[in-house]
């Protein structure tokens, strides 16, 4: 037996399909352009690269891309304003700040001041707490892939068991509280936990979000497990640099029912994430109904 690999690039194609068609449905019946501004301080290359084909993709989709590239030494008083400026341009629907910041920049301060209806990153704090409670709210990009992939692939999640191994506040929290509102009965484990093998084994829907490579391996997985590799890591192998998942890929396909690849996986989800969350800020913005299936 072998798993179902979960196509992420396929289906992340067809979610930025989606988007393109209500961007296109909004200019022609309400004159409405998308906007997504998106700032990054400093010269981090990875960063630079995820800005990049962020902006791309929004052009791409048919929507404005505002990019603002500030220098490392901007001071927080300077970032601060051109926040509060984006706040207030009706013609900007979703403001992304690449993370990470300069070491002086305060991030949670920095996320904290952006509008909650514009933060399309899902990480200020109204957000959390309205997802938390159950309430509309902007999710964060890489659990609502996650979702939206486990609901392409299993229909209803009702009653299935899921486990979240990882608690960051970007992934393992946010994906906990997103499958809670599926009807799953959900646990979140960590390196901490007690019988982590365990733990995994009983799980319906397993959730790999740890950052370290391979550290699931296959017997660990309950047999037709759905498996979310959400985990990105570089290592060197066979003198070469490979990316590889948080789940031993080879040994946890013989024995799941379906699992997502890294690269390939949930990695493509997230832009095409970004992308519906920004749709989705411009329908409540300016009272118009949510895009179907894009979001949580």
């Amino acid at each position: 037996m072998s798993a179902k690999i979960i196509d992420g690039k396929a289906f992340a194609a067809k979610v930025r399909g989606q988007v393109a068609e209500h961007v296109a449905r909004l200019k022609k019946e309400n004159g409405i352009t998308p906007g997504l501004a998106v700032v990054l301080v400093g010269e981090d290359p990875a960063s630079e690269v995820y800005v990049r084909s962020k902006g791309k993709a929004t052009v791409e989709a048919g929507m404005n891309s505002y990019e603002h590239k500030l220098p490392a030494e901007t001071s927080e008083a300077e970032l601060l304003a051109l926040i509060d400026k984006l706040n207030n341009d009706p013609n900007v629907h979703g403001i992304l700040v690449q993370l990470p910041l300069p070491k002086h920049l305060n991030s949670d301060l920095v996320i904290n001041s952006l509008d909650p209806a514009k933060d399309v990153d899902g990480f200020h704090i109204s957000n959390v707490g309205l997802l938390g409670t159950g309430q509309k709210s902007m999710v964060p990009c890489t659990p609502l892939g996650s979702l939206m992939m486990l609901r392409d692939h299993l229909g209803s999640l009702s009653g299935l068991d899921a486990v979240v191994v990882g608690r960051s506040n970007i992934v393992g929290k946010p994906m906990a509280q997103l499958l809670l509102g599926d009807s799953c009965t959900v646990t979140i484990a960590h390196s901490r936990t007690k019988d982590l093998a365990g733990v995994c084994r009983k799980a319906d829907i397993l959730v790999a979000a740890v950052g370290r490579p391979e550290m699931i391996p296959g017997d660990w997985v309950k047999p037709d497990a759905t498996v979310i590799d959400v985990g990105i890591n570089r290592i060197e192998r066979d003198g070469k640099t490979k990316l590889v998942g948080d789940v031993q890929f080879e040994s946890a396909a013989k024995v799941a029912g379906a699992i997502t690849p890294v690269p390939g996986g949930v990695g493509p989800m997230t832009i095409a994430c970004l992308l519906a969350n920004t749709v989705t800020a411009c329908c409540r913005a300016n009272g118009l109904a949510e895009p179907e299936g894009l979001t949580a």
